[in-house]
């Protein structure tokens, strides 16, 4: 979960950056006398806007995603604190045991 943040990020700035890469093309006007460039130029445009569309679709559905999980989570603590507690014990005990006998090898 905590890679999928980071993710999104990064399709974010190649986006970001493809979109500055293109934009000195894009803008120039002399290039609209080919009509081939002229159309390429259109098809660029509108496929950098689908992709910037679909990576802030994406990062807003990644925030829904986790706020959900946070508020599930946040449902089950108040619900059943004690197993919290008690799984929480047996994470710290185990790992102690590991960690000792690591020490003592």
């Amino acid at each position: 979960m905590s890679q999928s943040p980071i993710l999104e990020a990064a399709a974010d700035q190649v986006v970001e950056d493809l979109a500055s890469d293109v934009r000195p093309l894009l803008s120039g006007g002399e290039l609209d006398a080919v009509p081939q460039l002229k159309a390429l130029r259109q098809r660029v445009r509108a496929k950098v806007a689908i992709a910037r569309e679909i990576t802030s679709g994406k990062s807003k559905l990644a925030a829904s995603k986790a706020k959900e999980l946070a508020t599930t989570a946040n449902d089950y603590a108040h619900a059943k604190p004690w197993q919290i507690v008690l799984g929480a014990l047996s994470v710290g005990i185990v790992l102690g045991l590991l960690l000792n006998r690591r020490e003592s090898e």
